[in-house]
């Protein structure tokens, strides 16, 4: 049997992508001097640490559905899927470090992809 090596390097780009976040608060924390083990300070660490909460939040629902799509429906369809919910991720984060109210476009293509993957995975159990 061969691994599924795409859905693994969506799961590594999800990953990675997360990772990011992580280090953006780190960086926040040493540029606004907020020290552990506080989670609130200025604004642009706030937006920071929030990003990475979202991001950690949907990572949650994502994977589980993501493989399960992988899995039980369509290998390449749930890739894409996985790839566009990375992007959208990421220009979620992106949007939201710039100005909150620009966060929507990135919340809204990583929030379709997951839909889909979850009715991709519970179309391909019912059949």
């Amino acid at each position: 049997m061969t691994p599924p090596a795409l859905p693994a390097v969506v799961t590594l780009a999800a990953l990675i992508a997360y990772q990011g976040t992580v280090m953006a608060v780190g960086q926040a924390r040493v540029k606004h001097k907020v020290l552990p083990p506080a989670s609130s300070g200025p604004e642009g660490f706030e937006r920071a640490m929030r990003v990475q909460q979202n991001t950690l939040e949907q990572l949650v629902f994502f994977l589980p559905t993501f493989w399960l799509a992988a899995l039980l429906g369509s290998e390449a369809w749930a890739s894409l899927l996985g790839f566009i919910w990375v992007g959208g991720r990421v220009a979620y984060g992106v949007g939201y470090r710039q100005d909150p109210a620009k966060r929507g476009p990135g919340f809204g293509i990583s929030f379709m992809a997951s839909a889909a993957l979850l009715v991709m995975a519970i179309v391909a159990l019912v059949r």
